[in-house]
């Protein structure tokens, strides 16, 4: 019913009573510690968007680039909030699709988890490439004549193949993997983050940056416009809610992982964003599409570090920046299967996506997903797909702020106030996107929404 405030007072259903009971052939099993769960939303977060961002980000903020980063970890924080505030109360698999079917109605919860899967496919797709992007710049040093284009393709079907093979392995190996790309990515970056700290002690503010043209004027707009491009450079906690089934003590666990992975991240970028600026400035921080690797390079080439010592660093950040890609893929593809299989115990979507393996792994949802990405990467770019990414997503979260708000009993942690902040700062970022974005993202809704129709029909006819 939608707002509704009976669901607060009764019991919380694991499954939502979609004909999953324990022992079922479709139900999940719960095999994750509150530290996998926080790694997994870690490196959802740490993907290619803390390799790529902070240079158009200072295009549009200029020296303001740390107020963009603070804003966009506000609203990130608006939204984690309201995800761990409904993730304990619905610990279910499904994320938002269920929170928004919960309490707003089954349409509602449609366009949640229809924007979910639409959205992520195409930012799984985003990730793949630039894995295959990072290697193929690594290639081209050793291998002559490359074409550039045609290999980062291959390799980012090879990814996408290897991924969906770890994962039809098991939950609990997609967490194991995880930790260790974590772990790669978080060396790299710490390593880039004390050679800037190195190179600044010893030169003060500025000292490697070359002219490159003129820095953006500081403008509240720029903020606003820097701020939704650093947004996805935090999108991931919600990969934690995704997994409700799967999470021991979840409404303890999920609340707790979703809020201290985002801090952490949050942290990490504003000490990023800093040293950035310093070390390059603005201008030429606004000019470069791989700014940690442009600092780095910066850097090392002032402090008189040999040329074949900078070529080894910057193969390691290279390495990094495809770890990030690859660490933040495995959990996309988990968390889309698992909110498409959501979908279909509710008939949402076709019923042969809710086969569950001997493993407690949702093969034909992740087998989907797999073709779809597939698909995405053969016939569009990058560009393309970021842009339907950016739309989808956030129309997610305002969905989630929005069934946030209908809670009658919340904790204290989760005011009313940060629901509705969160709800606003997602629509206006939304709708702040190159319309070519918008228009073919509504209209991939308004397909979705009429196949569910037709669907619902066929159902009620047999």
């Amino acid at each position: 019913m939608p707002f509704s405030s009976h669901h607060d007072d009764a019991p919380a259903r694991p499954d939502d009573g979609v004909g999953a009971g324990p022992g079922s052939p479709t139900q999940l099993e719960r095999r994750l510690t509150l530290g996998d769960a926080t790694v997994i939303g870690v490196g959802s977060m740490l993907g290619a968007g803390v390799f790529v961002a902070f240079g158009p980000a200072t295009a549009h903020a200029g020296e303001w680039l740390l107020a963009a980063v603070a804003l966009a970890g506000v609203i990130a924080w608006c939204n984690a909030t309201s995800t761990a505030q409904l993730a304990a109360r619905y610990p279910s698999s499904g994320g938002t699709y269920v929170y928004a079917t919960e309490r707003l109605g089954a349409w509602a919860g449609f366009t949640a988890g229809w924007c979910f899967v639409s959205g992520k496919t195409a930012s799984a797709a985003a990730m793949a490439m630039t894995v295959g992007l990072y290697a193929a710049q690594a290639a081209a040093a050793w291998i002559p004549g490359l074409d550039h284009g045609t290999w980062a393709r291959a390799v980012a079907v090879v990814a996408i193949l290897g991924v969906t093979a770890v994962n039809l392995g098991g939950v609990t190996k997609t967490a194991a993997m995880t930790r260790w790309l974590v772990a790669l990515v978080l060396v790299v970056l710490f390593a880039v983050a004390l050679a800037l700290v190195l190179g600044l002690a010893g030169s003060g503010p500025f000292p490697f940056a070359p002219e490159a043209g003129t820095a953006p004027e500081p403008s509240p707009a720029g903020v606003a416009s820097a701020a939704g491009l650093m947004f996805f450079a935090f999108a991931g906690y919600a990969r934690i809610a995704t997994m409700g089934e799967e999470v021991k003590d979840p409404q303890r666990s999920i609340p707790r992982a979703i809020l201290v992975g985002l801090a952490f991240v949050l942290v990490l970028y504003l000490l990023l964003a800093g040293l950035l600026l310093a070390t390059l400035g603005p201008a030429q921080l606004a000019a470069t599409d791989t700014a940690l690797l442009s600092a780095l390079e910066a850097s090392l080439g002032a402090s008189g570090v040999p040329e074949s010592a900078r070529s080894v660093a910057a193969a390691v950040v290279v390495a990094g920046s495809a770890a990030g890609a690859l660490g933040a893929l495995l959990a996309l593809i988990a968390g889309i299967s698992r909110t498409a299989l959501a979908m279909a115990r509710r008939r949402d979507l076709p019923s042969y996506l809710t086969a569950v393996s001997s493993r407690s792994v949702p093969w034909a949802s992740e087998l989907t997903t797999a073709v779809l990405v597939l698909a995405l990467i053969l016939l569009t770019d990058v560009h393309t797909v970021i842009a339907f990414s950016s739309f989808g997503v956030l129309l997610y979260y305002a969905l989630a702020n929005l069934s946030a708000l209908t809670m009658t009993q919340r904790p204290r942690w989760a005011p009313r106030a940060v629901n509705a902040l969160g709800l606003l700062g997602c629509l206006v970022l939304a709708f702040a996107l190159p319309w070519t974005a918008v228009a073919t993202m509504l209209a991939v809704i308004a397909v979705g929404l009429l196949g569910r129709i037709v669907f619902r029909a066929i159902i009620r006819a047999s």
